[in-house]
C-alpha cells in the first residue's frame, strides 16, 4: 500500500492518506476529513509496501478522493477570500471582548462546514464566548488553534539568513527541539542574534545538522588535548570538524596539521565519506577518544 504525507490546507496539520496512481509529490488533493472533504499538499510519497506507522492498517488510512481540479482550484481561491473577511470579523469581535491574543491567520475547510482561526498568546486564553458569537455570525463549526512563533513564521513565509526559503515552508514538516547544545557542537557564535531564525527561536537547521556534525565529531579532540602528531606532542589550538582537521601547537611553537580518518556512518559503506582525507595527509599516531565515546562508556559502566 502507497501511502502519502498531505499537509491540510495551507498551513494545517500532516496527516497520512493512501495515495493513487498519479498523485506526486507537490500536487493538491482532496481528501476525506473527520467532518466532510478539504484539500491539501502531498508532502511526501511512501514507497513501502507498509504504512510508517505500524498501529496503522490498511483501513484505518483515509483515502485521496481526487486531484485538485480547475473548478476546485477556483473554489478554494474563493474560500481564501473569504476567510480575510472573516478574520476581520473575528479581529472585531476580539477587541470587543478584550482578549489578550493576536490573530494570525483564518482558513476555510474546503467543503466549508469548517474555518479554523489560528492565533498566538502568551498563555491560555478563554475564547468559548467568542466562538459562540462567531458560529452565529457563520453559522459553521468554528475551530480556534493556538500556534507558536514559528507556526506563524511558516504561515507567512520569508527568507531566512542563510539567503534561502525559510526550511519549515519548504520541506520540514514537523518542529523539532532545538538547543544551544547543537549550536556548540556545530561551533556557531553563541549569540541569539546570529543563530535564530526570523521567528526568534533557534534555526530549525541546527537540529537536522546536528546529527551530521556529531558523527563527523566522533573520535576528534577537543581544543586543548594534547596528542601525538608525526612532529611529536602538541596542543590542540582549533578543530574543523568538517574537514576533520585538527591543528596542534608543536612545543616548538609551530603549529602541525592533522587529519584524522572519518568514522561517520557515511563513510560505512562502498561509498566513501567526503571527509576521508586526501591521499598522504598526515594522521595522528593515536585518536583520542571524544566527549560522545566518553559519555557511551559511563553509560555502559552504569548498566
Amino acid at each position: 500500500m502507497k501511502i502519502a504525507l498531505i499537509r491540510l490546507r495551507e498551513s494545517g496539520q500532516i496527516v497520512t492518506y493512501k495515495i493513487d496512481e498519479g498523485v506526486n509529490v507537490n500536487d493538491y488533493v482532496i481528501i476525506e476529513a473527520d467532518r466532510g472533504t478539504d484539500y491539501g499538499e502531498v508532502m511526501e510519497v511512501n514507497e513501502a509496501a507498509e504504512p510508517k506507522e505500524p498501529a496503522q492498517t490498511e483501513s484505518s488510512v483515509k483515502n485521496i478522493v481526487r486531484k485538485v481540479s480547475p473548478q476546485d482550484m477556483e473554489r478554494i481561491k474563493q474560500n481564501e477570500a473569504d476567510a480575510k473577511e472573516a478574520m476581520r470579523q473575528c479581529s472585531r469581535k476580539i477587541g470587543e471582548y478584550k482578549l489578550s491574543m493576536k490573530l494570525v491567520d483564518a482558513e476555510y475547510s474546503f467543503d466549508r462546514k469548517k474555518i479554523v482561526f489560528y492565533f498566538t498568546a502568551e498563555g491560555r486564553v478563554d475564547f468559548r464566548e467568542l466562538v459562540k458569537d462567531l458560529a452565529k455570525v457563520f453559522k459553521i463549526r468554528i475551530e480556534m488553534r493556538q500556534i507558536g512563533v514559528r507556526d506563524e513564521a511558516r504561515l507567512f513565509g520569508g527568507i531566512g539568513p542563510c539567503g534561502q526559503s525559510l526550511c519549515c515552508v519548504k520541506f520540514l514538516k514537523n518542529f523539532e527541539a532545538v538547543s544551544m547544545k547543537m549550536a556548540k557542537t556545530q561551533k556557531l557564535p553563541l549569540s541569539s542574534g546570529k543563530i535564530s531564525g526570523i521567528c526568534g527561536r533557534l534555526m530549525c537547521c541546527l537540529f537536522y545538522e546536528y546529527k551530521t556534525y556529531k558523527d563527523l565529531a566522533r573520535g576528534l579532540p577537543k581544543e586543548g588535548d594534547v596528542i601525538d602528531t608525526p612532529q611529536g606532542k602538541g596542543k590542540v589550538v582549533s578543530v574543523n570538524i568538517l574537514k576533520r582537521l585538527v591543528c596542534a601547537e608543536l612545543e616548538d611553537g609551530r603549529i602541525e596539521k592533522v587529519s584524522f580518518s572519518c568514522s561517520c556512518e557515511a563513510s560505512r559503506g562502498d561509498k566513501p565519506c567526503d571527509a576521508q582525507p586526501k591521499p598522504g595527509a598526515n594522521a595522528p599516531q593515536k585518536e583520542r577518544p571524544s566527549e560522545d565515546d566518553k559519555e557511551n562508556a559511563e553509560d555502559k559502566k552504569e548498566e
